[in-house]
């Protein structure tokens, strides 16, 4: 789904404030090399991952999101109770209900906001700003906290040598509202999906379809399973065509955009969408090195580094893209 030429950006919404939390605990190539059959050179060749970051046991996704939004709200000089509305984009939810986005409500004490999840695995983060653009242009609310907050590490099976060097724990989390600023804030976004290919990476059982038994417990069905092949094919497809058509619709050239912000799937992944739009490597924004895939926490850790870290400027652009199970993917463009 995309916006029609003729309706974007009718309200000006933009980003009021930023935050992001990560654990404490780092999982290297050199600690998995000691749990299963591989190496830092193999890792990092084919992924460009040197290390992750793990949560502990005892902390779920709504803490880290927690820690995430209460930096957020600091950043933007806002108290909970200017929320309207809360969204969390997670596939790593603290339970099946209730949804996370409420857990984050109660540990922030926002009492006057609505709260849901959106499941859009790596994509969910864009999905979440979306969302919140639309009911802020349509003024049904003012002000809407966006997280992607995901504990990856509770569904990555550490035995599998294929998955388990890929996935992190970790938050990020911002503040949309209305700005006076017209033609600045979220100015364009694109969402697609694919059904068909939605088995390709999955966490089998769990849900209805294969509830919770001894049987599927035993046969290490409620962690992550993925075509890696086939996979890697969709996601340099979908990546550089979503990175390209918005540009395009924008009539953006590659020196136009000051910051790339991708999923941190792949390294080759992101170098494939970068070349697609002729893009230097010194306006992507990495971070898969420290932190590998987060999913849905990928892109909004990254939008929160470069908003607090990197300091962008009035006029620039900063792109993000995404790609997921689902098979989901999407781009969203920000006017600073």
């Amino acid at each position: 789904m995309e916006l029609p030429p003729q309706v974007k950006n009718p309200v000006p919404i933009a980003i009021r404030g930023a935050g992001y939390y990560l654990p404490d605990r780092v999982l290297t190539n050199a600690d998995l090399e000691k749990m299963v059959e591989t190496s830092d050179e193999w890792i990092t060749e084919r992924t460009g991952i040197k290390e992750r970051r793990v949560a502990e046991p005892t902390m779920s996704t709504s803490d880290m999101a927690i820690c995430a939004a209460k930096r957020a709200l600091a950043n933007a000089n806002m108290q909970p109770g200017d929320l309207d509305m809360i969204i969390c984009a997670t596939i790593t939810p603290d339970m099946q209900f209730p949804s996370t986005a409420c857990l984050i409500q109660k540990g922030i004490d926002a009492r006057g906001a609505f709260a849901y999840d959106v499941s859009a695995a790596c994509t969910g983060f864009i999905y979440a700003l979306a969302n919140a653009y639309t009911f802020i242009a349509s003024d049904y609310v003012k002000n809407v906290l966006v997280i992607g907050a995901e504990k990856m590490s509770s569904i990555t099976d550490y035995t599998d040598r294929n998955t388990c060097v890929l996935f992190g724990d970790g938050a990020g989390a911002v503040i949309l509202s209305r700005t006076d600023n017209p033609g600045h804030g979220i100015v364009d976004f694109i969402l697609e999906s694919d059904g068909r290919n939605a088995l390709w990476l999955q966490v089998p059982a769990g849900g209805s379809r294969i509830p919770a038994s001894t049987s599927s417990i035993g046969e290490r069905m409620h962690y992550i399973s993925m075509e890696g092949r086939e996979v890697f094919k969709f996601a340099v497809t979908a990546m550089k065509r979503t990175t390209v058509r918005i540009a395009e619709r924008n009539n953006l050239k590659a020196e136009d955009i000051t910051w790339l912000i991708p999923h941190q799937a792949n390294k080759r992944i992101i170098d494939a969408a970068a070349a697609a739009l002729g893009l230097d490597a010194s306006h992507i924004h990495f971070n898969i090195q420290k932190y590998g895939n987060m999913s849905a926490a990928s892109t909004a850790v990254g939008l929160a580094e470069v908003i607090l870290e990197k300091k962008p400027q009035p006029g620039d652009h900063l792109l993000l893209v995404a790609f997921g199970a689902g098979m989901t993917w999407g781009s969203l463009l920000i006017r600073w």
